[in-house]
């Protein structure tokens, strides 16, 4: 389902971005978002429109048929050292990323879920500090905290249920998607977003098949529901969502990238509301802004820096 460090030494835009001004950076940003605005939406499909009980499956059905298919249009392999750094990426993207979250998403609440995967930004500035060597404005680190704030206000209730399994599955995958992050920074592109999207895509469905078939098998049938919501989360959330997140990360620093992630909660919280008959309540309403407010002050500020 599947969503940037604070921006030290790492010019948040990429030199062409640069030339062409705030626009091109604007353009960037706004691009990028699509991905998490689009992931916000699979909690709703998962619960709506697949069966129950298989995140292999759905793991599998994300990655494999997107994968071959972008594969197919480009055809174009890896080559030298990105055969090794697509294995890599491929697993902390899809293989052992995409498990993982849909393990959790049949554990935890939506809320819990959301607040756990909104403090992507600062493990983003750690891994960055780390792996980079770049530091992070306090201003924008701040933002990030904010964030937490906003959609933890936002989407926690008073019941909320910290299931362990589900909450370590929910860390371990905001981790694996914060280091892949900065990892696909340091290295750069091997290729297109598009054709990186396609390898890691096929590599992660090959590597995912085994299990889905030893520990969940294949249904006996799939509904036209099923069908629908398994389209839409291979299409919309993977092939398209996958290359604009991956073209971001090249042009954006890493903490850029990692804030937009704060985007997905208050869209999961319209498409509640529009598609769900759902209500947000003052509070709510209040998180959604700060959320929102803390998006926009982490770019400003990360710029400036």
């Amino acid at each position: 389902m599947s969503t940037t460090a604070p921006a030290p030494t790492v010019r948040h835009g990429s030199p062409a971005g640069d030339a062409t001004g705030p626009a091109s950076n604007l353009r960037d940003l706004f691009l990028t978002a699509l991905a998490p605005a689009s992931w916000a939406t699979v909690y709703a499909v998962t619960a709506a429109l697949l069966p129950d009980g298989r995140p292999l499956l759905a793991a599998t059905l994300r990655a494999l048929p997107a994968g071959l298919v972008l594969l197919a249009v480009n055809r174009r392999l890896p080559h030298g050292v990105w055969w090794w750094r697509s294995l890599v990426l491929a697993v902390l993207n899809f293989a052992a990323f995409l498990p993982l979250i849909f393990f959790a998403a049949y554990r935890l609440p939506g809320g819990v879920a959301a607040t756990i995967g909104a403090v992507q930004p600062l493990l983003v500035a750690g891994f960055s500090l780390l792996v980079l060597r770049a530091r992070t404005a306090p201003p924008v680190l701040l933002a990030a905290l904010a964030g937490v704030g906003g959609v933890a206000l936002m989407t926690l209730t008073g019941n909320a249920a910290l299931d362990p399994l589900g909450v370590t599955a929910s860390v371990t995958a905001v981790a694996l998607v914060a280091l892949s992050i900065v990892l696909t920074k340091k290295w750069g592109g091997g290729a297109s977003p598009v054709v990186m999207t396609g390898w890691q895509l096929t590599i992660a469905g090959l590597l995912l098949a085994p299990f889905t078939l030893a520990f969940e098998g294949l249904p006996s049938h799939l509904t036209g529901a099923n069908v629908l919501g398994y389209a839409y989360i291979g299409v919309v959330a993977t092939a398209v969502a996958y290359p604009l997140f991956f073209r971001g990360i090249g042009r954006l620093a890493p903490t850029s990238v990692s804030l937009l992630s704060l985007v997905g909660p208050p869209v999961a919280a319209v498409v509640g509301v529009v598609a769900m008959d759902q209500t947000l309540t003052v509070w709510q309403v209040a998180g959604l802004v700060v959320a929102l407010g803390a998006v926009v002050a982490g770019q400003t500020l990360g710029r400036r820096g």
